[in-house]
């Protein structure tokens, strides 16, 4: 029998019972149909994994016990940053979902000349909750115990005067560096990648004067949403744990 393994943002600890969030009850109830007794693995982003057991399911409250806490995914030893650039629709849930299947540490929404407008406060404060939900989505499914770090999404301006942390490659068509034969990882990545459209030359000068290397992924171009995930690949396959 499969387990069903959740997320949850409760402290877990073996022989500590806790009580799950309505929303989380609701998909255990409804959609699980787990009943009491059932186990269950949960998870909180710590980077462990925690057995647990349903004790009681009952529509305004749903108990679990915590029994032991279990050995989980170790996180990719190379550090790939994404610097994505914010794109429509669901094109960025997909951009999200996929890096954090692929093992990226962590996120920067990126806004650029070709991103529309940018969000007020308030907007961009919801749109990162639904970003962070979509991460945790994909953890719960490809088994990650850690969340990647959704950073604060900033345009060229602020974030190129940022510590690097890591190389700092963009992917351009026509770049004469080839991503699949760069050199040693050294400390990771960060890997930016355009809207749709691409980079302006302003922006593509600007990154160029700042230290960012332009690489290229191969003979066709990319839609925004496929590149990202194709060069991580590429990253975790040659520096990572692809393949291991």
């Amino acid at each position: 029998m499969r387990i069903s393994r959740l997320y949850t943002d409760e402290r877990l600890e073996p022989g500590r019972p806790i009580t799950l969030e309505a929303k989380t009850g609701h998909y255990l109830m409804r959609v699980l149909k787990l009943r009491a007794g059932d186990p269950l693995v949960l998870f909180n982003g710590d980077g462990a994994d925690y057995a647990a057991e349903l004790l009681s399911n009952r529509r305004d409250r749903v108990e679990v016990a915590v029994s032991a806490r279990l050995p989980a995914l170790r996180p990719s030893p190379l550090a790939v940053t994404l610097v994505q650039a914010v794109g429509k629709g669901d094109r960025m849930d997909f951009s999200l979902q996929k890096a954090t299947e692929l093992g990226v540490a962590a996120v920067r929404p990126l806004f650029t000349e070709r991103t529309g407008v940018r969000l007020e406060a308030e907007r961009l404060e919801k749109r990162a909750e639904h970003w962070r939900r979509v991460m945790i989505s994909a953890c719960e499914q490809c088994g990650r115990a850690d969340i990647p770090e959704l950073l604060a999404a900033a345009g060229l301006d602020e974030w190129l005067p940022e510590p690097p942390r890591g190389r700092r490659l963009c992917l351009a068509p026509g770049a004469e560096q080839p991503l699949v034969t760069l050199p040693g990882a050294g400390h990771g990545f960060e890997l930016v990648i355009g809207p749709e459209g691409g980079f302006s030359d302003l922006e593509t000068q600007q990154m160029t004067r700042s230290g960012v290397d332009m690489v290229a992924l191969g003979p066709r171009v990319l839609r925004t949403e496929t590149a990202g995930p194709v060069a991580i690949a590429v990253l975790q396959a040659l520096f990572g744990d692809l393949g291991a």
